[in-house]
This record gives structure tokens, sequence and C-alpha cells, in this order.
């Protein structure tokens, strides 16, 4: 029975692995997302860290042009540099939250739905208290508690959306852990951890994955938010919100120093948005009809 199990969750994944193939809309953002995430990976090969943070006043506020191909700030910094280095943070720590988040949050809920009961009371009650607060006031909150920097950033943002996973998590171990298969491997003498983690979480992370996927887009508009709020990491480092705030002033004047870090947000946003929704029709069994 649990070798027909093991089949069965590897059998659909190849179909959602060929439904999300077919959409051309999740592809394209799959590409737009690497070719980010490859050219940030990639900048100090073509762009040194002092070219982020050198500052030159004979060349401030210059236009795009072969020397400098995004133009300069009211400082002389290179704004591709900037951009690129800035990418960073806002594309990789925003991975790096959801990671966090996506732990806990089958840890959490994990626990409540397999075990049920007081645990599952006195987990969800936390849960449920932080749902109580928006999660991005409960981010600003915990950041202003533990100060600005990037770990800091990247905990408080990972503990407010902690509950989104926790209760996706333990919907799907509701459903899961009443089944023929799942009683075979507690009779075989299984542990309560390796039947949630091979055989419940296996058949059950289609919907965490989507949900991963499509907050990610989220995390990274609450960095950016973050940053143009002043929350977010310290000068000189870089971020694209930080960015667009560090030149607002010059903006009316200048578009192309809001232009180019708010395009890099959008297109970041757009592509695991399209990533997400083919992820979503991928593993949604209706999908194939």
């Amino acid at each position: 029975m649990k070798k027909q199990a093991s089949s069965s969750v590897h059998g659909s994944w190849r179909l959602a692995a060929a439904r999300f193939r077919r959409n051309r809309l999740a592809m394209a953002g799959v590409v737009l997302l690497g070719l980010m995430a490859l050219a940030i990976l990639l900048a100090p090969l073509y762009m040194s860290y002092s070219d982020m943070i050198h500052q030159d006043v004979f060349n401030k506020l210059r236009s795009p042009c072969a020397e400098h191909p995004l133009g300069t700030d009211e400082l002389g910094r290179d704004l591709l540099a900037r951009i690129l280095y800035g990418g960073r943070i806002s594309l990789f720590g925003g991975i790096a939250t959801i990671a966090i988040a996506f732990v806990a949050g089958c840890v959490i809920g994990g626990a409540a739905g397999y075990f049920g009961g007081r645990i599952d009371t006195l987990l969800m009650r936390f849960i449920d208290m932080l749902m109580a607060i928006p999660p991005v006031l409960l981010a600003m909150a915990i950041l202003t508690a533990l100060g600005s920097g990037l770990a800091n950033l990247i905990i408080s943002l990972a503990v407010s959306q902690v509950p989104r996973f926790a209760r996706v998590v333990r919907s799907a171990v509701l459903t899961l852990r009443g089944l023929d298969y799942i009683e075979a491997a507690r009779s075989f003498g299984c542990g309560s951890a390796k039947v949630i983690l091979r055989h419940i979480l296996p058949n059950g992370i289609g919907p965490i994955v989507v949900s991963a996927t499509l907050t990610l887009g989220q995390i990274i508009l609450s960095i950016s938010s973050m940053g143009f709020l002043g929350l977010g990491v310290a000068s000189p480092t870089p971020e694209w919100g930080t960015i667009i705030s560090e030149n607002m002033l010059n903006i009316r004047y200048y578009p192309y120093l809001g232009l180019a870090p708010g395009i890099c947000i959008c297109l970041a946003v757009m592509a695991v948005n399209f990533i997400g929704d083919g992820l979503r029709d991928a593993f949604d069994p209706r999908a194939g009809r």
C-alpha cells in the first residue's frame, strides 16, 4: 500500500509538471525570473561593489549613457550597479523570508493537524492571535522592536506570513491523516514525524507550494515598501524600494531614477505571480479537463 501511495505521488507530480510546462505564461515567468536572478548573481563579474557606493559629484544626475546605462543618482552613484546589488535583498531576501515562514508554518500546521486535541487548540489560537493583526502592521511592529537590518527585516516578514502557511498545512493534514495508507504507515510502526514528512506532506504539498509562490510576490512588495519607508536595510546598502525613496526629490525632473527600480519590482512580482498561477492550475485536477 505504501508503494502504491508513493507511485501515486510521483504520478501526480509528473502530471502537474506536464501541465505547468504547457502554461505559456508560467514558463514566461520562469524565464523572466531566471534571467533577473542570473543578472543579479553575476553582477560582481561586470560591476564591482565599489561601483555601487562610489560617489562622484562631477557625474551626479547624469542621464543614461554608455558609461552609466541607467544613469546616476544625486550622489553620482551608478544606478544600474545599485539596482543589481539591491536585487539581492529584494529578490533573494524574499526567497529567504518565504523559506523561513514555510518551514515554521509546516511545523506548526503539521503538528496541529496531525495530533489534534489540545495541541491543535493551543497552536491554532496562537495563529489566530497573529492573524488578528494585518501582516504588514505585524511586520512593521516586529521590525521596529528589533531594529533595522536585513536579518531583522527577514525575520519580521517571515513571522507575519507564518499563519498563512500554518493554516494551509493544517488543512492539508486534516484531509489526509485519516486515509488508509496513513493508517497503514502507522501500523507498520512509523513515528509521527516520519508519517508527516514522508506520507502526508508530499501528498498535500501542492496547495502549500502554490501559496508560497504567490506569497513571494507580496513579500517582494513588502520589502520594497519597508525600504521606501526607511524601515529596511540601512544606507548605503541599496534595495529597490530604498533607491526610489532616496531619489524622490529628483524623480520629477529625472524620471529614470524611479522608473528603473520600479520596473524591476513590477517585473519580479509579475513573474512570480505568473509562476504561482501556473502552479495553481497544474496542481488543480480540473485544469486537465
